[in-house]
């Protein structure tokens, strides 16, 4: 079982940066895929970025090449560095870890704010 906290969220204004931490307690951090999420209020929860276990990563569409996700299998600590934030991207981000063979092997952390404005 994993258990992630996040952290990093804050106020900033458009065109700034943030790096999101997902600290995860547990065991076998290495052999999850991860991911960050964000849910606006009013819309449903989206992927922003995904990491798997082996370190290959996708990105939403809208992320442009804003950002950048990657993980310290040491630290057990998955990071996403956003750069170039617009309004847009206003929301809270959540951790996801999920056991690949093992899809009832999922987790979830309790999310951090992120605002962007000026």
């Amino acid at each position: 079982q994993l258990q992630l906290v996040e952290s990093g969220g804050d106020l900033v204004q458009p065109g700034g940066s943030l790096r999101l931490s997902c600290a995860a307690s547990g065991s076998a951090f290495s052999m999850y895929d991860m991911g960050w999420y964000r849910q606006a209020p009013g819309k449903e929860r989206e992927v922003v970025a995904r990491i798997t276990n082996v370190g290959s990563t996708d990105y939403a569409e809208f992320v442009e090449g804003r950002f950048g996700i990657f993980r310290d299998n040491a630290q057990n600590t998955m990071f996403l560095q956003m750069n170039r934030l617009r309004p847009e991207d206003t929301g809270v981000y959540y951790c996801n870890a999920k056991l690949r063979a093992r899809p009832e092997y999922e987790y979830w952390g309790q999310g951090t704010q992120v605002t962007v404005s000026s």
